[in-house]
């Protein structure tokens, strides 16, 4: 079973159900390691002052934010540390907001929720009701050190947390050049993009979809 990255429970009124997070996907990329040409040797990266040339050790490093090019406000690890924010087991559920009312431009990261045998009754009444009626409940949690605005949506029988993106990470799309209203469709092109797609619609099946690139280094590799 997969480790479970948090553990606490989900809270909305008086009902608190202990549950577990853990990945719902997980990542298939192909990494390489950068050799030396020839003997085969690792390529090892080191931190070196721009300005000597020299390696710095970690004792040495501080953060800084760049406010200009080549000026920079140095922020310290206390500072830091005292903007963090405290870690918690608990999802306070905040609202519970319609499903098709988020655009899936929002969601980041996936993760299924679990619960004990305990908490089974709970878990499967908020199940039932949230997909009755089409129900995402948004709340926010602490996951690795940094909190998170997430959506909680009924998947298949269970619950799945979405890590979401804040409304001002989203680019608006008024800022972009889009084609708009301003051009002109007429209704026998309309009619045949209406036939085109049509035709080509179809279920959605993922394992139609595979990662070919992927497959090809794979193949590359086992050669």
């Amino acid at each position: 079973m997969p480790t479970a990255i948090w553990t606490g429970s989900i809270s909305f009124g008086l009902v608190t159900v202990p549950v577990k997070l853990t990945p719902a996907t997980k990542s298939r990329d192909v990494s390489f390691n950068q050799l030396e040409d020839g003997t085969g040797a690792r390529i090892r990266y080191k931190r070196v002052s721009e300005q000597s040339g020299e390696e710095v050790t970690s004792a040495s490093i501080v953060k800084g934010y760049e406010i200009e090019k080549g000026r920079y406000v140095i922020v310290e690890k206390d500072e830091l540390e005292s903007l963090a924010p405290k870690a918690s087991h608990t999802i306070e559920i905040e609202d519970f907001v319609d499903l098709d009312s988020i655009d899936p431009v929002y969601f980041d990261s996936p993760y299924y929720v679990l619960a004990d045998e305990k908490a089974a009754k709970p878990y499967r009444l908020l199940v039932t009701a949230m997909t009755e009626l089409n129900k995402v409940a948004i709340g926010r949690v602490v996951i690795r050190a940094k909190e998170r605005l997430v959506a909680i949506r009924p998947l298949d029988g269970m619950l799945c947390v979405e890590t979401m993106r804040y409304a001002d990470e989203i680019v608006d799309p008024a800022k972009l050049d889009i084609p708009g209203d301003d051009v002109e469709v007429t209704d026998r092109e309309l009619d045949m993009a209406r036939q085109l797609v049509e035709a080509l619609t179809a279920g959605f099946e993922p394992e139609k979809y595979p990662d070919e690139y992927r497959e090809q280094l794979l193949a590359l590799i086992d050669k």
